[in-house]
């Protein structure tokens, strides 16, 4: 039985190292990297985030290389491990595997991939979205800045509400508006902006409710503009809430991810085994709880468990600011222990600090 276990371990393991390796162009990135990367990079990134054990990221894999090798010197493509790396999808709104996302001229604002998974579609919008980038550095007009340039917030009605809004993981702000509402007109360039910045986390929809008036009605809309929130996950019409923010792009953006922050997964906690589990978990965050617990010797297995529990109420309830959460065992890494001027040791079994 030991036996075969490890055996499983070990074809997992093969599994989730053999999607991309060092002998790809695809290039690995995590919380550790992606800032300097991609963030804070010029070049147009292809971003995948995948699960090792997903099998349409199994059957993707060779498609994506071949891109990769196809766009090597031209657009760049890199790969995330998002069952390992949680919080990084997590900030860029991942809810299934694969997700690809492109990073081009807006890096806060990566586009969505939609088309087909193979070398040549995964290439084919990295070039467009390349010659998107080359041509706003000329000066050229995108079809963003024409006077009806396509737009980020999604028309809404009866034929599309429920399969785009209730059915979708995806959260949502949906304004409810009146063509003649001068509100609504002065709401319009807000909106499409605050469309823009979100894209990727939260998604902003439009229901003309003059035209629409069974699903204003279903939503109680009584005046204009009337926007409601949407969570995410298998939705119905009881799960909308007031939208209780201002009415410019920043107030719209701010309150969404605020909403985004609180439907994400808790932080992950880590064991410090080495120095880069506490480089991964700490160096892009503002700020680290690191807590060293009492010995094995000094608290068993339920002891241990209780104090990790706690760590993992807190990172729940902490889990707006986004900190990076890890735990030593004392003893265990004494060079740790030393930077913060404190050695835990044995016979301390009701003991903890953070």
């Amino acid at each position: 039985m030991a036996l075969a276990f490890i055996a499983v371990l070990a074809t997992f393991a093969a599994t989730a190292t053999a999607l991309y390796g060092p002998h790809t162009e695809v290039v690995d990135l995590s919380s550790a990297n992606f800032r300097n990367r991609v963030v804070d990079s010029d070049e147009v990134w292809i971003v995948e985030f995948f699960a090792p054990w997903c099998g349409h990221c199994q059957s993707f894999a060779p498609e994506y290389i071949k891109a990769a090798a196809a766009l090597k010197g031209v657009v760049k493509v890199g790969a995330v491990d998002a069952d390992k790396d949680k919080s990084l999808a997590g900030q860029y709104g991942v809810r299934g595997f694969p997700t690809v996302k492109i990073f081009g001229a807006n890096k806060n604002s990566p586009t969505d991939f939609n088309g087909a998974r193979t070398a040549e579609g995964v290439a084919s919008a990295g070039l467009q979205e390349l010659k998107k980038v080359v041509d706003q550095r000329l000066g050229k007009k995108t079809s963003s800045g024409g006077s009806k340039g396509k737009s980020d917030v999604v028309e809404l009605d009866e034929s599309n509400f429920e399969e785009l809004v209730l059915d979708s993981e995806d959260l949502w702000l949906v304004e409810f508006f009146a063509p003649w509402c001068g509100h609504c007109k002065n709401l319009a360039p807000h909106w499409e902006k605050a469309a823009t910045e979100l894209k990727g986390k939260v998604k902003l929809g439009a229901v003309d409710a003059t035209v629409h008036q069974g699903l204003a009605s279903k939503y109680g809309v009584k005046g204009f503009p009337t926007i409601k929130f949407f969570p995410s996950g298998k939705k119905d019409s009881s799960s909308a809430e007031e939208y209780n923010g201002g009415r410019t792009a920043d107030d719209i953006v701010h309150w969404a991810l605020e909403k985004a922050a609180d439907a994400a997964p808790p932080p992950e906690l880590h064991q410090v085994t080495k120095a880069k589990v506490l480089q991964d978990a700490c160096e892009n965050n503002q700020l680290c709880v690191v807590s060293v617990l009492p010995h094995i010797y000094d608290c068993q297995s339920e002891c241990r468990n209780g104090y990790l529990d706690v760590l993992r109420r807190l990172g729940d309830k902490f889990r707006r600011n986004r900190w990076g959460w890890v735990w030593a065992e004392a003893l265990a890494q004494p060079k740790l222990e030393e930077a913060r001027g404190e050695s835990v040791g044995f016979g301390l079994p009701g003991r903890w600090r953070c």
